[in-house]
């Protein structure tokens, strides 16, 4: 079975980011997303797409957008239902995120007097998908997922050759052979946790 779905818009409001009693983060939002065609007068019809994002994607996705940002997510849908204060049966369409980008770029986040994020930046987010396996990475870009961005990579400098480590043994310097481009990796997470509030919501709710 196929249940995958692909939005680009743009935030209604802030995201509403909220914790289970045991610490799961978890954000509630709306995208505005408009259609393809427009009516008699011109106008395009739009459309209001309620999702949720859970585990430290939530809290990277909180902190890194405001109303009116642009970003792409990538999910699927899922329904539910709950009773109301009149004990009538409310159904829910939800579309939950796995993966997300930023669309806007810096300047752009900066002229809108808002924080965010730096533009294109792809988190894949930690909730898992049925069966355990994790969805389709975002197709708004190829860049790394949160699960990679708290490692740490040893910087090397080159030594003539550029194989070895600094301090390690010497090797006579071949002129014919070229140097390596010294480039270290050392990725740090940008991204910090935010809000203490707390969700009324049991783990038997959660989508895992």
């Amino acid at each position: 079975m196929i249940n995958r779905v692909t939005l680009t818009g743009r935030l209604t409001r802030n995201v509403d980011l909220r914790y289970t009693p045991s610490g799961v983060a978890v954000g509630n939002f709306t995208l505005a997303v408009d259609r393809q065609f427009t009516n008699r007068n011109g106008q395009r019809g739009t459309d209001f797409i309620r999702c949720v994002i859970w585990r430290k994607s939530a809290e990277n996705f909180a902190n890194f957008t405001h109303k009116g940002s642009l970003v792409g997510i990538d999910g699927r849908i899922q329904t539910g239902s709950y009773q109301n204060q009149q004990g009538q049966t409310v159904y829910t369409t939800d579309v939950v995120v796995d993966n997300f980008a930023l669309l806007e770029s810096k300047q752009q986040s900066q002229a809108s007097g808002q924080p965010n994020g730096p533009a294109n930046k792809v988190t894949n987010n930690n909730a898992p998908q049925n069966g355990g396996q994790n969805g389709p990475m975002n197709p708004f870009a190829s860049q790394g997922n949160n699960n990679q961005n708290s490692g740490y990579r040893p910087k090397y400098k080159p030594n003539n050759g550029g194989n070895a480590p600094a301090g390690g043994p010497k090797k006579p310097s071949n002129p014919n052979k070229p140097k390596g481009n010294g480039n270290g990796g050392n990725n740090k997470d940008p991204f910090a946790n935010s809000g203490n509030k707390k969700i009324d919501i049991s783990d038997d709710d959660l989508p895992f």
